[in-house]
């Protein structure tokens, strides 16, 4: 039986939308997220764009095996040398190069004729092949493209030795049945295609990336380009989860085998909404809250008769643990070890040993933990950045008739920082205010504020995530705390922290 090859461009289109700014530890851990699902390929990012990309790009190539890693280039040497510079040490790294080929970008953006991107493409292609045999070109705006250029176009370049022709919908203009009659064309118009994979890259503009993906592959295209969550530029690209579970879900439609362990879909798709700051909402096919939970009374009583009866999905085939109370504060280490184990988490013995003082801590205060507790309180360990600045201590007071105060105690290197505010509008601006004056960075401006219950009930954890924007990029924090202002200033100080990182290592 044929498969399908997902092609993840989570950590390159997925990182492109607004406010999205992650660093190379985060990518390399969504990239590991990746390769434990088993995906073909991973788009690692644009190593030319900018010194932190090319260093992700390096380090995931490096980490990563038994997975394709790419980098994207434009159709010039520098971007070709510069991505494979940072993809060499990868397992059959892959050189994605592009050029636009409709009449709006040529004649708008490119300022080229057709015969300008023609020649530029196969320049291009022949050049990356030689680094690499693994070569894949992309027509940007393909869906708007004339088909007599494009056809031509694809032909030309697999002449020059590409392997994987991408036919894009760039900005999502396709429909269904005019996107698959597309593929079907450029597979009976281009006579060498046989030698080269098709592939597609749809964006979700109409709403109809996944459906789009889902007509081209049954006109013949073999690959795939999704995003974790559906995220990317504007609205988005081809949801992984959702293109993925249609695939297994209706295989008595579509008769692909599906290679990929869907289990680990949850715990990626939770990893990405948290360390981009993109909230996954309720309704959300596959991974949103909501999609296996049913209220209608109707509906309650046919899935206990018999679950399929309202769900064509088990939750547990995209790993979603449904057991509520899972451990309690008379669990000890060895039962916390193995249910850490089973979640999927490696840890070394000193972070081990930190996130369980932390899960005893929180047992006292809460009566009954579940798995989105546990899982909270090992990403706040895992994924926060150095630690520059610590927070001592935090004491907020408030109320309708008092103006807000706070007071916070800081460690920076040893030395202690302490600083009260007395103006805030309320305790997390007055938190935010008291912070200010003692950190020793200008022009923060606060992007968004977000707070999520992770779960149900008055003593349920409150999961804050910052964006902050300094010197014209976002730096995001988070933080997991029954105590919503403590959870404030710690994901405010992480946020901090990332920019003092990457200030220190530039």
């Amino acid at each position: 039986m044929e498969s399908v090859k997902i092609f993840d461009t989570t950590l390159r289109d997925g990182e492109q939308s607004p406010g999205v700014s992650l660093t190379t530890d985060e990518k390399l851990a969504i990239a590991q997220q990746l390769a434990r699902l088993k995906v073909d390929v991973i788009e690692a990012g644009f190593p030319i764009a900018s010194k932190g990309d090319f260093n992700a790009v390096k380090t995931i190539a490096e980490n990563i095996r038994d997975v394709e890693i790419a980098g994207l280039a434009r159709c010039n040497f520098n971007d070709i040398d510069r991505a494979w510079e940072a993809l060499q040490k990868g397992e059959n790294p892959r050189i994605h190069v592009f050029i636009a080929s409709s009449p709006i970008h040529m004649k708008y953006k490119l300022r080229m004729d057709e015969e300008q991107v023609l020649e530029k493409a196969v320049e291009a292609v022949k050049y990356a092949v030689r680094y690499t045999s693994n070569v894949e070109f992309s027509a940007e705006d393909a869906s708007r493209s004339e088909i007599e250029f494009l056809c031509r176009l694809f032909e030309a370049v697999i002449d020059a030795g590409a392997k994987v022709i991408n036919i894009p919908d760039t900005v999502g203009y396709a429909v269904p049945a005019e996107f698959g009659k597309l593929i079907k064309s450029i597979r009976e118009r281009v006579p060498n295609i046989h030698k080269a994979e098709i592939s597609v890259h749809c964006h979700n503009d109409l709403g109809l990336a996944v459906a789009n993906s889902l007509a081209a592959v049954e006109n013949g295209a073999r690959q795939v380009e999704v995003a974790v969550n559906g995220i990317g530029e504007r609205a988005g690209n081809t949801a992984l989860e959702e293109f993925i579970m249609t695939l297994r879900t209706r295989k008595d439609y579509y008769n692909f085998e599906v290679v990929q362990d869907t289990t680990q879909i949850m715990r990626l798709s939770k990893m990405v909404s948290k360390l981009t700051g993109m909230q996954v909402q309720a309704n959300k096919a596959i991974v949103g809250k909501n999609a296996f939970a049913h209220e209608s009374g109707i509906h309650q009583d046919g899935v206990i008769k018999e679950r399929t009866t309202y769900e064509i999905m088990d939750a547990k085939s995209i790993g979603l643990e449904r057991n509520i109370l899972v451990l309690g504060k008379h669990s000890g280490r060895h039962a916390f070890r193995e249910f850490v184990n089973n979640l999927g988490y490696e840890l070394d013995d000193n972070t081990f040993e930190d996130i369980f003082n932390k899960f005893k801590d929180l047992a006292d205060r809460k009566k009954n933990l579940s798995t989105e507790d546990v899982e909270a309180l090992i990403n706040n360990e895992i994924y926060s950045a150095e630690s520059i600045y610590e927070l001592e201590y935090v004491s907020v007071n408030t109320g309708n008739t008092i103006l807000p105060n706070a007071t916070i105690v800081l460690k920076k290197e040893e030395k202690v920082l302490e600083a009260t505010a007395c103006s805030g509008d309320g305790p997390i601006d007055a938190i935010i205010k008291a912070l200010n004056s003692v950190i020793q960075v200008e022009n923060i401006k606060l992007v968004s504020f977000k707070i999520n219950a992770i779960t149900g009930g008055t003593d349920a954890l409150g999961e804050v995530t910052i964006k902050l924007e300094i010197d014209g990029r976002t730096y995001i924090g988070h933080s997991a705390q029954t105590d919503i202002t403590y959870a404030s200033a710690l994901a405010y100080i992480e946020a901090i922290n990332k920019y003092m990182a990457v200030k220190r290592n530039n």
